[in-house]
């Protein structure tokens, strides 16, 4: 064996502390530029939905939007980190970066409930939910798994978070607008779906672009590492899979919205992309690039298929963020078992009642409460209206506006 002499033992010593001084420093960065792109996909949730909606309204969901992510930093500060993780200093990167990395995922699952409710809630009301749920209902599921509780115990495997963001936000959105109804004139008389068109198609696009390019944040920065072949091979490959799965997710849509409708619907062809983001989200690590496909295909199948039946069953969703979040989620989920040995299929169903039946109930208890209170939906003048005008006093468009 060996024996250094004190002057390469120093030297040595400098070198290993030195190492981990800038593995740890760049994991941290690396943490914090991953939770900037996903904060960016705020901005992309912002456009699709102000798009998806009717002109008269569009300056509420701006207003909403930018504010449910101010509620969610307060609110994941004050309690809801602590719920989920506790605040411990993780060996290998700042907590802070941890923090921030976990409070842009709380948002973002807010951030799908926001779009199915759009054009009939009150503005004043969602923001209270949106502390509830993001302070309590988000990081008590989340600490299950995540934060190693029992599903972790489980083997109940979500990568970066298919079910417990996704499906999550889905499943408070259920409940919201199963209490909050459909819009005011969505269904005919003989309750027969009727369209409603939103007011800017470019902005429905961005959005669904500027989803797609944070999402590279959201599964990437959730390999929690960037140091060493191992860590930067697989956030290569996940890169690439994500980017696939969103491909192929379009690509499914629009050739079933052709032989479908006859058409190449603009909303079919921007859910199927954020389909197959979702579902790749619960492993985009495990399979590959060429499963990838596979995986975002289905995705791009699914949706459509679940939107049209959710709106036969009376569910008025403007975005379709329940089938893309909610099915798209399950799917995910469910896909986990095939190829990664890690997960079993038993696991994967137990986890994915558990998020769903959890979050769906107490949100559907905490909405009920505000129904019975403060209420939820807007006034028929106000819907009629506009919430603009009756929520902001503005207008997005006032050069349009009749004098």
């Amino acid at each position: 064996m060996q024996v250094l002499s004190p002057l390469a033992a120093v030297e040595t010593a400098l070198i290993k502390g030195y190492n981990m001084e800038l593995e740890y420093s760049l994991n941290t960065f690396y943490f914090l530029i991953s939770g900037v792109l996903v904060m960016f996909m705020a901005a992309g949730f912002t456009m699709l939905e102000a798009g998806s909606v009717r002109s008269k309204n569009v300056v509420e969901i701006l207003i909403k939007n930018i504010a449910l992510y101010s509620v969610a930093s307060i609110t994941y500060l004050l309690l809801g980190y602590t719920l989920m993780y506790g605040w411990n200093d993780p060996p290998d990167h700042a907590l802070w970066s941890d923090f921030f990395f976990q409070v842009v995922f709380v948002a973002t699952a807010m951030s799908v409930v926001s779009g199915a409710v759009a054009e009939r809630k009150r503005l004043w009301t969602f923001l209270g939910f949106a502390a509830i749920f993001t302070a309590l209902i988000y990081p008590i599921q989340g600490a299950w798994s995540w934060g190693g509780g029992w599903l972790s115990e489980l083997g109940f495997f979500d990568f970066a978070g298919s079910g417990i963001v996704h499906m999550a936000g889905a499943s408070a959105a259920l409940a919201a607008v199963l209490l909050l109804g459909p819009r005011i004139g969505k269904y005919d008389i003989f309750g027969n779906p009727q369209p409603i068109h939103g007011s800017n198609a470019a902005q429905v696009t961005l959005g669904t672009l500027i989803l797609w390019f944070g999402w590279f944040g959201f599964n990437g920065g959730s390999q929690l590492s960037i140091i060493g072949m191992d860590n930067a091979n697989a956030v290569a490959k996940i890169f690439v899979n994500t980017n696939t799965a969103a491909a192929a997710g379009l690509i499914s849509a629009m050739i079933l919205s052709k032989l479908w409708l006859g058409k190449t619907a603009l909303n079919a062809v921007c859910n199927g992309a954020l389909a197959g983001l979702v579902v790749i989200t619960a492993d985009p690590l495990t399979p590959s690039p060429y499963m990838a496909v596979v995986y975002g295909a289905l995705g791009g199948l699914l949706v459509p298929v679940s939107m049209s039946y959710l709106e036969k069953w009376g569910i008025d969703d403007p975005v379709g963020a329940i089938s893309v979040h909610g099915s798209a989620g399950i799917l995910g989920l469910m896909l986990v078992p095939i190829l990664n040995t890690d997960a079993s299929f038993l696991g994967q169903a137990i986890g994915t009642v558990s998020i769903f039946s959890f979050v769906f109930g107490s949100s559907y208890a905490v909405w009920f409460i505000l129904k019975k209170t403060i209420g939820i939906r807007a006034t028929e003048e106000e819907e009629v209206g506009g919430q603009d005008m009756w929520e902001t006093g503005n207008s997005a468009y006032p050069e349009f506006m009749q004098q």
